[in-house]
């Protein structure tokens, strides 16, 4: 699911994706961003250490030297750096969500765009491989698929592509057939009323 990203994470992102495009051009770029989604995967699944890269109360210092014993020769230099960056800037709290804005500044050079797919129930390979191809001949992009399933919907599929949303569900083509019938049913009775009182006018 789309994480969202703030002007300081699109501010940080930036300078990070410009740093790793002169340390080494796509082939850095797309390393470093593969390292901070693992850091970010590390922090999501180990509460410890989320409130370690979070927590006010740590000093800064001694996080900084923690932060080089556990990272230094397991990530690129630039990404220690940068990890060492933000703990000075007192950002490290931000991290997942100048990963997602760096994310998306690599999709866009890559010419990918990332696309959430919701629907009742699980899709299979070839269903997912469908969906791709239809969005990638309408927007001419590469799409990155994230599918997740919501009990909630009734069939159908929704979309959501940055900040629009395609909704496909079943719950949505009723709720666009019951304000047609609203609308235009309405018009349907005034315009038979018409007849009525013009027929009775006239006889």
């Amino acid at each position: 699911m789309a994480i969202h990203t703030d002007a300081i994470a699109k501010v940080y992102a930036k300078s990070l994706y410009e740093l790793a495009d002169d340390a080494g051009g796509r082939d850095k770029i797309v390393e470093l961003a593969e390292e901070l989604e693992q850091i970010c995967e590390l922090a999501r699944g180990d509460r410890t250490f989320r409130e370690f890269l979070a927590s006010p109360i740590i000093n800064t210092k001694a996080r900084g030297e923690a932060i080089r014993r556990i990272f230094h020769g397991r990530v690129t230099d630039l990404a220690l750096r940068f990890l060492l960056v933000l703990n000075n800037k007192a950002r490290l709290r931000r991290l997942e969500s100048i990963s997602a804005a760096f994310d998306q500044l690599v999709h866009e050079a890559l010419g990918r765009i990332e696309v959430d797919i919701y629907t009742p129930g699980p899709l299979g390979p070839e269903q997912l491989d469908t969906i791709k191809q239809r969005i990638q001949a309408a927007l001419g992009k590469d799409p990155v698929l994230y599918s997740y399933t919501d009990a909630a919907m009734i069939g159908g599929v929704r979309l959501r592509i940055g900040d629009q949303l395609i909704d496909g569900s079943v719950a949505s083509r009723l709720r666009r057939l019951r304000q047609h019938l609203l609308t235009s049913g309405s018009s349907a009775v005034r315009q038979r009323l018409d007849r009525i009182i013009e027929e009775g006018a006239e006889g």
